[in-house]
Formats: C-alpha cells, sequence, structure tokens
C-alpha cells in the first residue's frame, strides 16, 4: 500500500465519483491524482482540486493492488458468516471521514438467511450522517459489492433509513476520537 498523500499518474482512463455529490467522471489518462484516503480498498483522490473516490477494482489505474475478497470455508458455520459480513461492513467507508461506516454508528441491523442450501442473504438497514449526501447510493453500492464478496451470500439487500436519525452519540469511542467529535 503506497503512502498517504501519494502524487500519482493515473495509468489509464478511470471512472472517479465526485465527492461529495456522487456523479460519475472519467478521469482521462495521465492525469495528476493525489492519495487522500487509501481504505478499505477503496481511494480517494485530489483531482485538480476535487475529491474522488476510485473503487478498488480500478486501484491499478492509480498504482495500487486490487485488495482480495474474503475467504472461507466451504462448510463455513453460521457464525462464520456473519462474523464475515461484519467484517466486510468494516472495509466500507464514507469518502471524507476516515472511520468506517460500522464505527460511524451507521449500520442499524445486519442479519443474514439462509434461502437455499449453501445460499445466504444479508439484509441491512443503514442510515447516512446526513440525509442529503450525495454520496449515499454510492456507499449502498460499496456495502452489497463488499458483502457479496463474502463466499454464500449471493443477494443482499440494503435499506437506507433515517430513522432514527443519526447522531454523534451513535459512533464509537474510537471513532470519536478520530474525528475529534467527543
Amino acid at each position: 500500500m503506497s503512502a498517504f498523500n501519494e502524487a500519482v499518474s493515473l495509468s489509464r482512463d478511470v471512472i472517479g465519483i465526485l465527492i461529495p455529490q456522487g456523479t460519475k467522471v472519467e478521469l482521462p489518462e495521465g492525469a495528476k491524482a493525489q492519495i487522500t484516503q487509501a481504505l478499505g480498498g477503496s481511494f480517494t483522490v485530489q483531482v485538480e482540486g476535487h475529491l474522488f473516490r476510485i473503487e478498488g477494482k480500478d486501484a491499478d489505474a492509480i498504482g495500487q493492488q486490487v485488495v482480495a475478497g474474503p475467504e472461507l470455508a466451504a462448510d463455513a458455520s453460521d457464525e462464520e458468516i456473519e462474523t464475515a459480513v461484519w467484517r466486510q461492513l468494516r472495509t466500507c467507508y464514507d469518502p471524507e471521514i476516515p472511520v468506517d461506516i460500522v464505527e460511524l454508528g451507521l449500520v442499524y441491523e445486519c442479519k443474514i438467511e439462509l434461502i437455499a442450501p449453501g445460499q445466504r442473504r444479508a439484509s441491512v438497514r443503514m442510515t447516512l450522517t446526513a440525509p442529503g449526501c450525495g454520496m449515499g447510493d454510492i456507499l449502498v453500492a460499496d456495502v452489497k459489492s463488499k458483502i457479496e464478496q463474502v463466499p454464500t451470500i449471493v443477494e443482499t439487500e440494503v435499506e437506507m433509513v433515517f430513522d432514527p436519525p443519526w447522531n454523534q452519540s451513535m459512533m464509537s469511542e474510537a471513532a470519536r476520537l478520530a474525528t475529534g467529535m467527543y
């Protein structure tokens, strides 16, 4: 993994998601970028004064390695599957805040259910730090794609809820310390 704030040139055209609007923008090969956050397998880069989120599958475009998904034994227990799902949720980050969504208190509920032999569904209820955040759809897609990397999870439902409204008291102590919100 590279150093924080590393300057890079894009090795190919890549789609970046403009923060906080959530708009997809094609960033051209050769563009100069500054990596400002590299957490959970995705990257936040600054290009021409704007912040963009680069998905982990495109890490090669900024000279980084693609992070592999979780591996579990073929006969993993329900508990092991649930642990792996929560571990994946902890790899989902708000692109502006260097704290995962679990520590931020954004995940209200996560249930795993068996739907067929060797196939499970994950159901997540989560929120955002602010209801109007343009990155909401991006975070939902990130949660879905990360959870579906867990073996046997074949379906993921993510429900965005705003009741109860998120507040700083929902953050873990570590998240409050990391963000200075204590």
